[in-house]
């Protein structure tokens, strides 16, 4: 299959060799971000400015009305 967009490694997402995005996410100050990686399908939502707004579990769909509002806001969102 030949893609147009970029593709990226395999990363460890936990453990001795967790990749530092995913341990900044684990180990976050909010709460509600706070916490292991549940599956493959968790998601993380980053604002503009590079800020975490959010994160849905794994069983959170794309078309969820809180995930798509979630991610409508952020977009419409000013950021730096």
């Amino acid at each position: 299959m030949k893609v147009t967009f970029d593709l990226f490694s395999k990363i460890s997402v936990a453990g001795a060799d967790q990749a530092p995005l995913y341990k900044y996410l684990t180990e976050h100050p909010d709460a509600e971000i706070a916490g292991p990686v549940k599956w493959n399908f968790q998601k993380y939502l980053i604002g503009r400015d590079g800020k975490v707004i959010a994160k849905f579990g794994p069983k959170t769909m794309p078309d969820d009305p809180k995930f798509v509002e979630a991610v409508e806001k952020a977009l419409a969102a000013k950021g730096g």
